[in-house]
């Protein structure tokens, strides 16, 4: 498979300033960051709050700027001029985490998935309202005659989301942005749009960015995956491979944090058990050194991404057996 997608050194710095007092520090958001994403497949982006998962999204569709590094799409870097724009913008669309801020509650259905057709001038009235019937039965909201008289108020939370998934797929992406889309749903119907995502991806081949805190349906929807933490990646590599022998300590953390369903397992002590917030500032060298049970003076240096296995790499002096 091809890229699709590269990603090479990029950064996002913001300055932060104190409330009355002159002084200012560096937020380093996105600090030199670099990946690359295959035709067709679905590449993990987790982490906690915080890590930068949200503002790499936002680079990529260029609602915000990087500060260093290169977007490239389809062999081609993306930079501000018009036609750029529209092409990333037009490739790759976005499943917001919220299904009740992500659409206009005064806008009928119909309208809301005829949106994106028609800022991109694709085709004419009758071919764009025939692709909204489209997507609406591709997402199985039914009947669709009703659905799309609808507005946004007189549908449940899944549907909603089923109606962001329909407007993301309206224009034919061969990206789709999917920022924690199914975190605010009931966990009854998180399966269902999950596995509705999972096919719509192999049925049309769609390269998912998919943005998650949650390890679970990580490992479930995703096959490769970075691990996020303070603007910088920790550890990358296949799912399975990072998942199941995970090498970084924060990576370790992470699949602890994952609920356990089986109640005589819930009071088995943790493998990582590390400090709940860092220090403030200490950022300098290997950025989870704070909060890290296994953190030695070599520490002290940022360490690289170095090849642990097959396609896996860790940011780790210690590296977790």
């Amino acid at each position: 498979m091809t890229d699709i997608l590269k990603i090479e050194h990029l950064k996002k710095y913001y300055i932060k300033k104190k409330i009355f007092s002159s002084e200012s520090s560096v937020v380093k958001a996105i600090d030199d960051i670099t990946f690359s994403i295959k035709k067709g497949e679905v590449f993990v982006l987790a982490g906690e709050s915080g890590s930068g998962k949200s503002t790499i999204i936002k680079l990529i569709l260029k609602s915000i700027q990087a500060d260093e590094g290169k977007i490239i799409f389809e062999n081609q870097e993306i930079d501000n001029q018009k036609k750029n724009l529209n092409k990333i913008r037009m490739n790759c669309q976005m499943i917001q985490q919220d299904p009740y801020d992500s659409i206009n509650p005064r806008m009928q259905i119909k309208d809301i998935i005829l949106e994106p057709l028609e800022i991109h001038n694709v085709g004419n009235k009758e071919e764009r309202n025939k692709r909204v019937l489209e997507v609406l039965h591709e997402v199985k909201l039914e009947p669709v005659e009703e659905i799309i008289k609808k507005y946004p108020h007189m549908l449940s939370g899944g549907q909603r989301q089923r109606v962001v998934l329909a407007r993301a797929l309206a224009l034919k992406p061969k990206i789709i942005l999917a920022d924690e889309p199914v975190s605010m749903l009931d966990v009854s119907i998180r399966a269902e749009m999950l596995e509705l995502m999972k096919q719509l991806q192999k049925k049309y081949n769609i390269t998912f960015i998919y943005i998650t805190h949650d390890l679970a349906t990580a490992k479930y929807f995703g096959q490769r995956i970075a691990i996020l933490y303070l603007g910088k990646i920790v550890e990358t590599g296949p799912i399975e491979q990072v998942l199941n022998n995970p090498k970084h300590p924060y990576t370790q953390a992470l699949i602890d944090a994952i609920s356990e369903p089986d109640p005589d397992n819930i009071n088995k002590v943790k493998k990582i058990r590390i400090k709940e917030s860092l220090v403030e500032g200490d950022i300098e060298g290997c950025r989870f050194k704070s909060r890290c049970p296994y953190a030695i003076e070599q520490c002290k240096t940022e360490p690289n991404l170095e090849k642990v296995g097959n396609e896996h790499f860790c940011a780790c002096y210690v590296k977790l057996n």
